[in-house]
């Protein structure tokens, strides 16, 4: 039973330790997600974990409006409403005390022997400044050339064929 905790434990550590790849969001909220608004109008989301930085994060979103822009049927798309929101913490890094092992106990003042850790009385601990980004945008599709003289307009498959290679998709399951 212990090396099969420790082997879920090591496999979302091992998911945890790199950014966010394109992928629609799931359970833990990462990737992107979209919301029809009117019949030419979608609300694109793209959130990223502690390790995707914000170049990446626009990046993606800006390659996920061009994908549903082409999966409409249409040829380009104005933003209307872009924003990427910044979201920082500070994180605990150690000293690490399991959590879910009941096999340590630790000396509280406040409480003495406990199998759960009292970070206000224990050991010091130290903590790490980390960084989430969201980029949200309001995309119209339209069909046609885009307007040349409107900065907000993107030509869905020029923008595809130029961000494509920066796209990092997540591993194929075998």
């Amino acid at each position: 039973m212990r090396m099969l905790v420790l082997a879920c434990v090591a496999g979302l550590l091992a998911a945890c330790a790199t950014a966010t790849p394109y992928q629609p969001a799931a359970a833990d909220r990462y990737g992107f997600t979209e919301q029809r608004i009117e019949s030419n109008r979608v609300r694109i989301t793209f959130r990223g974990n502690t390790l995707t930085d914000r170049e990446t994060v626009e990046t993606y979103l800006l390659y996920r409006a061009a994908e549903v822009t082409l999966q409409e049927g249409k040829d380009y798309f104005i933003v209307a409403n872009r924003d990427t929101e910044e979201r920082t913490r500070l994180q605990s890094t150690g000293p690490y005390h399991p959590r879910f092992a009941f096999d340590y106990w630790y000396f509280s003042p406040r409480r003495g022997w406990s199998p759960w850790y009292d970070p206000f009385w224990n050991e010091p601990t130290s903590y790490r400044e980390v960084t989430r980004y969201e980029a949200v945008a309001e995309i119209a599709m339209f069909n046609g050339a885009k307007p040349a003289n409107d900065a907000n307009a993107f030509d869905a498959r020029e923008v595809q064929g130029n961000l494509q290679g920066r796209i990092a998709r997540p591993p194929v399951a075998q």
